[in-house]
C-alpha cells in the first residue's frame, strides 16, 4: 500500500519539508527541511542565514528559488545529499516524528505534489519522487 503525503496540514503532513518541527545542525537551529534544504543552496554567503531565518516555509521556498541570488555551484551534484540530511535530522532528533515514520512499515511513501516533477510525483503521479525514496531509505 502506498502512503501519500503533500503539505503539512494534510494526511501524514509530517512528512512533508513544510512541516514544523526544528532540528539542529552545525550549532543552527532550523525551524523546518525547507529552511535547511533552500539556505544550503547558498552555503557560505549572506544569504544563508537570510533564507534560514525567513518566517515560513512557504516563504523559504519562494526566496530559495531565487536565481538572482548566488546558488553554489555544486548544488545539482549535492542536493539530495543536502536533503538526506535535513530529513535525517528532522527525524532523528525527534522522537515522536521517528516512530510515526517507522510505523509507515514498507509501505511506499510518496510525495504527491502535483508541481514538483523532481522531489514529488508531479500532475500525472509518475515522475521521480526523490523524498518519497530518501524517506524509505532513511526508515530502512
Amino acid at each position: 500500500m502506498a502512503i501519500k503525503f503533500w503539505g503539512a496540514n494534510n494526511p501524514n503532513g509530517y512528512m512533508s519539508n513544510f512541516f514544523q518541527s526544528k532540528f539542529t545542525i552545525e550549532g543552527v537551529t532550523y525551524p523546518t527541511v525547507e529552511h535547511y534544504f533552500q539556505s544550503m543552496k547558498f552555503k557560505g554567503t549572506e544569504f544563508e542565514s537570510y533564507i534560514a531565518n525567513l518566517k515560513t516555509p512557504k516563504e523559504t521556498a519562494q526566496e530559495g528559488k531565487r536565481r538572482d541570488l548566488p546558488l553554489r555551484k555544486d548544488w545539482e551534484s549535492i542536493k539530495e545529499d543536502i536533503m538526506y540530511t535535513g530529513i535525517k535530522e528532522k527525524f532523528t532528533q525527534n522522537s515522536t516524528l521517528r516512530s510515526q515514520l517507522l510505523n509507515t512499515g514498507n509501505n511506499e511513501l510518496i510525495e504527491n505534489s502535483p508541481y514538483d516533477y523532481y522531489w514529488g510525483i508531479g500532475k500525472n503521479g509518475s515522475v521521480k519522487n526523490r523524498l518519497g525514496i530518501l524517506l524509505m531509505k532513511l526508515r530502512e
